[in-house]
């Protein structure tokens, strides 16, 4: 069946092109072409797939193979964050980006070793089921079903926000109503046939994304290059960036490997770069001496445009103009004067000449026209000033810190971190990995093969699709930065590509004329969210509105793929941990899949609205708080959970709440100014967490006494996988778990 799907695709893409090159369609008839084939594809395949089968709902029958099932994982793995937000990230960070990618495929290890076969040997459906059954109650699977909620809930966010970007973008909607069509396509893909029809079309979605997002990349090497292998050629693109980057830093480095000139840009200035960073220099003070006084600075600037617009008040234009007339008058007088006493020398006449032609100048700007245009602006600006002094704080922090930004020159692209930048790169990884071995949405897919062997073979599979798309990432940042590099900077403000004017308007991103001498020079591109990278680079290197539209359509399928997967489990978490395990233990079959169908589409709703109004910074960093939770929670408990049969429900329990709520607090803090442990970033707030709760819970472990010889028992037959437990051996760890 896939194959005939990839076959299909194929010739759409191909019959796309062909329309395309024949003038028939345009871009945005191509992007609303793609996104609907792909919604009315994932539609039916969750249509065909509907079932009311607790199995096949909950954990697709178990019958899903290795191969299929390591697609799936791919798919629900490579999220927006993956595929959108990955290569913009190395595209700003440069070697420092590479913890994105070491620490996500590093935690399938991780996951391979400690976790996957030990689920599945427990075989049942959820996370919070294991807790509750290793830990001999509902108090642990009520903590499970909490943070598996928070975990999955933050990433969710994170996907719909890439799915408006996405929606906003290629097809014209704003962003935010761009989420909750999004939504639509989520919904059509879990609603009917929950995990069962999740897995198929995640393999669908697969083939659509990495497709997408290796064509892009495959051309532009084989148009510079003419080799379609950029992991293997973008070596060279890293030689011409690092020799440009060198001249906008005003660097003087030598072309020693002898670069062809076609491969980089003359019009660099490395002088103009100076100056306009000595620009942003100057707002960097300007806004620091706000800062250090925000109430006065805002009243002082309040005061300037009333002045201004004072001045520019019919009375007080009539009087000045009548003043500047008199004064021109006078020195008219004086030069055309004949008496011998007014008789002027040369320099006096040329004062008097030059404040003639100051004066007409004066004049001019006093006209009704120049008055009110002079008056609109001022208004405008006014109607610009923040509102109160927090909300000065915040916008001025804002642009301090672009300003800052923009005044540095541009770090060395391959220069490693040093110091605090080392600790959070290590940090970085550490979180990513444990992360990535305790989320829920990914653990509960070692739920669906058929043994405890596929399940172990699925996560060699699942890292090897994952690879495909991280050892391109490298390569796909590095052609974009050398495609900005060679097509903008030192193009004309008047001349820029339509492209810039296209992804303006998404917010993503801005230039601006900073030293006004129309040419835009590097330091004048101000990036505000790097999630345009992926998105915009078939653009930026003028490739066909195909591509452009396919991948849209690659992005779509990411970020609807890990959504389905993050939906299934908090509304799993609720509908079978929650109110079956607990609530109503003698729920029917149909009740409790109806349920978890009604609760997917109230998720939905909740998560779409919040990512609608609040804001997200950039997809990955999002995804990265996801991360530090589940690592800081769910890892531990899983782990210990496994491998100490001494681990306590009151240590797991106590662990999970100390290392979650640690991780949560520091991300938000840090984020909002309000703390700083020893200079580690945000993103990184597992590093606290994660040590926390292992501590914890081992020293309450130790504390109180130990499980009984049952439940160690079942600990001990977790850990010799070689088939999955009886239902009747999991009920039989005690009445409440």
């Amino acid at each position: 069946m896939f194959t005939l799907y990839t076959a299909g695709f194929a010739g759409l893409v191909v019959i796309l092109g062909i329309l395309e090159a024949s003038n028939v369609l345009q871009l945005q008839s191509i992007s609303w072409i793609f996104m609907g084939f792909s919604v009315l594809v994932y539609a039916l395949i969750g249509f065909v797939t509907r079932t009311s089968d607790p199995s096949e709902y909950y954990v697709a029958g178990r019958g899903v193979n290795s191969i299929y099932n390591g697609m799936a994982t791919g798919s629900d793995w490579m999220s927006a964050a993956s595929f959108i937000s990955m290569a913009g990230l190395l595209f700003a960070l440069g070697h420092a980006g590479l913890a994105y990618i070491v620490g996500w495929t590093g935690g399938y290890v991780l996951l391979a070793l400690l976790l996957a076969p030990y689920l599945r040997k427990f075989g049942q459906y959820t996370i919070p089921d294991f807790l509750g059954a290793r830990y001999d109650g509902n108090v642990a699977r009520t903590i499970g079903i909490i943070c598996a909620i928070i975990v999955s809930f933050t990433y969710l966010t994170a996907q719909l926000t890439g799915v408006g970007l996405i929606v906003s973008r290629f097809i014209g909607l704003p962003q935010d109503i761009g989420i909750y069509v999004g939504l639509l396509g989520v919904l059509v893909c879990s609603f009917l046939g929950g995990m069962r029809a999740v897995t198929w079309t995640q393999v669908a979605q697969y083939i659509v994304l990495i497709t997408a997002y290796l064509i892009p990349v495959v051309v532009l090497s084989t148009a510079i290059f003419k080799v379609p292998l950029p992991q293997l050629t973008y070596g060279q693109v890293l030689q011409s960036i690092t020799v440009m980057e060198n001249q906008i830093a005003g660097r003087d480095t030598p072309n020693l490997q002898n670069i062809p000139e076609e491969r980089l840009n003359k019009r660099i200035d490395p002088e103009k770069e100076k100056e306009t960073r000595a620009l942003w220099a100057n707002d960097v003070k300007m806004l620091t001496a706000r800062l250090s006084n925000p109430d006065s600075a805002l009243q002082a600037m309040r005061a300037s445009i009333d002045q201004r617009l004072a001045a520019l008040a019919p009375e007080a234009v009539e009087a000045k103009k009548a003043a500047l007339e008199k004064e021109k008058a006078d020195i008219n007088a004086m030069l055309n004067a004949a008496a011998p006493t007014q008789v002027l020398d040369e320099a006096k006449r040329a004062e008097l000449t030059a404040r003639l032609s100051t004066l007409d100048k004066e004049l001019a700007a006093l006209a009704p026209e120049a008055v009110a245009n002079a008056k609109e602006k001022a208004e405008k600006e006014k109607a610009a000033l923040p509102k109160d002094v927090e909300d000065a704080k915040a916008k001025w922090t804002a642009a301090l810190n672009t300003a800052k930004a923009q005044s540095a020159p541009p770090k060395p692209y391959l220069a490693i971190p040093e110091g605090i930048g080392m600790v959070n790169f290590l940090g970085l990884i550490f979180c990513l990995m444990i992360g990535t071995a305790g989320l829920p949405h990914i653990l509960t897919r070692y739920y669906t093969t058929p043994s405890v062997k596929q399940a172990r073979a699925s996560v060699g599979w699942s890292l090897f699709f994952i690879f495909l798309l991280y050892f391109t990432a490298p390569a796909y940042a590095a052609f974009a930065k050398y495609e900005v590099f060679i097509n903008l900077v030192g193009t004309p403000i008047s001349e820029l590509p339509g492209w810039i004017a296209r992804w303006k308007i998404v917010g993503l991103f801005d230039v601006v004329d900073k030293n006004g001498d129309g040419i835009v020079q590097f330091a004048d591109f101000v990036i505000k969210s790097t999630d345009f990278v992926v998105l915009a680079t078939p653009e930026i290197a003028n490739l066909p509105g195909t591509v452009t539209g396919l991948v849209m359509a690659g992005g779509l399928a990411a970020a609807l793929s890990t959504a389905d997967g993050l939906l299934l489990t908090i509304s799993n978490a609720i509908s079978h941990d929650l109110y079956y395990k607990i609530i109503n233990p003698q729920a029917s079959v149909s009740a409790r899949v109806w349920i978890s169908k009604i609760l997917l589409v109230v998720i939905a709703l909740g998560a779409a609205t919040f990512a609608a109004f609040v804001k997200l910074p950039v997809i990955a960093n999002t995804v990265a708080w996801a991360f530090s939770y589940a690592a800081s929670s769910i890892f531990p408990a899983l782990v210990l959970g496994i491998w100490w049969r001494r681990t306590t429900a009151a240590g797991a329990v106590a662990g999970m709440i100390v290392g979650l709520v640690i991780s949560i607090y520091y991300s938000f803090a840090h984020f909002n100014g309000a703390a700083n442990w020893f200079g580690i970033d945000n993103r990184s707030a597992g590093l606290f967490g994660v040590p926390a709760a292992f501590i914890v819970m081992i020293v309450v472990s130790l504390l109180t006494p130990e499980p009984d010889k049952k439940l160690q028992e079942f600990v001990y037959s977790v850990r010799f996988p070689k088939g999955a437990m009886k239902g009747k051996e999991v009920e039989a760890l005690g009445s409440t778990s």
